[in-house]
């Protein structure tokens, strides 16, 4: 019997994993048919590919035809799934972890389809379930080497949250509960845009030899501000947007998340697309890139001025130069 159950052998599922067998939940990790070659290096190495530590050895795993197994019993179900691929993830564990207490999400952005919320995503796919989203401030790679982190569980009921996260608790994982679902969702949606320009900046650096120091602290306020004022437009509360879920957030992918680094290849000369590309077939998810194609319709529901996340709509897709994104400092 697993207490909790991961299903999506990702980065940040397998992360998510580790931390909660390490500290003593009876925790199972379902790889699903696309977790191939983390699942391979997992059981052959007892690595994930995209992680620095070694899965603990009370973590157990299970391939994409264990899923009955995996499920078994299970009272939190995590989906460990990128927004791009969640109502995937979802029809593939429809029975299995529809028999869940709780239902956790770890994708951050919207649907590229729909532009639904994730929680409203899984509502859809599993009617009646109690859905919680997470946020907040985590990459992968700490929280797998038990570095110390703090997330933001929310929830339409704040009690629901925190019954679902405290069993997650820990000094080396830290939990804020909020019930401003809308809020929190939409601080994971422009929090990996806004990384992808502070990428720019990192990259023009290296092929400048000039810092750009002056210009990421004007262009990371401006992120902030265009965030908090896109989360207050949709329901959401300021204070979402100034904390861990918003501001907290969009400092720690701007240092060292996935979609900086996607950033920094396009700001130092890189082809969008091609840039994708190679990040993707050595397994980055840059969930970023779907995020910015949500900008405009997200300016048209809110009748917020976007100038910053904007700007890095027109380099990723309508060919500008990276170094167009100073001209919106202010």
């Amino acid at each position: 019997m697993a207490e909790v159950t991961v299903f999506g052998a990702g980065a940040m599922g397998t992360a998510v994993a580790m931390h909660a067998a390490r500290i003593g939940l009876d925790t199972a990790l379902w790889a699903n048919p696309f977790d191939g070659p983390a699942l391979e290096s997992i059981r052959d190495k007892g690595k994930h590919p995209g992680l620095p530590d070694h899965v603990p050895a009370s973590l157990v795993v299970f391939g994409p035809d264990e899923l009955d197994e995996a499920a078994a019993r299970c009272e939190v179900a995590v989906m460990g799934s990128s927004s791009g691929g969640a109502r995937s993830l979802a029809r593939m564990t429809t029975d299995a972890a529809a028999r869940a207490r709780f239902l956790v999400s770890l994708g951050k952005g919207l649907e590229p389809e729909t532009a639904k919320r994730m929680s409203e995503l899984y509502e859809e796919e599993f009617p009646g379930a109690t859905v919680v989203a997470v946020g907040g401030p985590g990459l992968a790679g700490e929280l797998a080497s038990e570095m110390p982190t703090a997330a933001v569980w929310g929830s339409g009921r704040i009690q629901d949250a925190r019954d679902a996260g405290e069993r997650f608790e820990h000094s080396t994982y830290q939990i804020a509960y909020t019930d401003d679902l809308i809020g929190l969702e939409y601080c994971t949606v422009l929090k990996n845009v806004a990384a992808i320009g502070m990428g720019f900046l990192d990259g023009m650096a290296k092929t400048d030899s000039v810092a750009y120091q002056n210009a990421k602290a004007a262009l990371f306020t401006q992120a902030v501000r265009e965030l908090s004022s896109v989360v207050e437009a949709v329901g959401g509360r300021r204070e979402t947007a100034m904390g861990l879920a918003g501001l907290g957030d969009v400092l720690v992918t701007s240092l060292g998340g996935r979609n900086r680094i996607y950033g920094e290849l396009v700001g130092a000369g890189g082809d969008p697309t091609e840039v994708l590309k190679d990040l993707s077939s050595r397994g980055v998810t840059v969930e970023g890139v779907e995020s910015t194609k949500d900008l405009h319709l997200i300016a048209d529901r809110t009748g917020v001025d976007l100038p910053y996340h904007l700007a890095i709509h027109r380099v990723l897709f309508d060919g500008a130069d990276p170094r167009s994104i100073l001209e919106v400092l202010l």
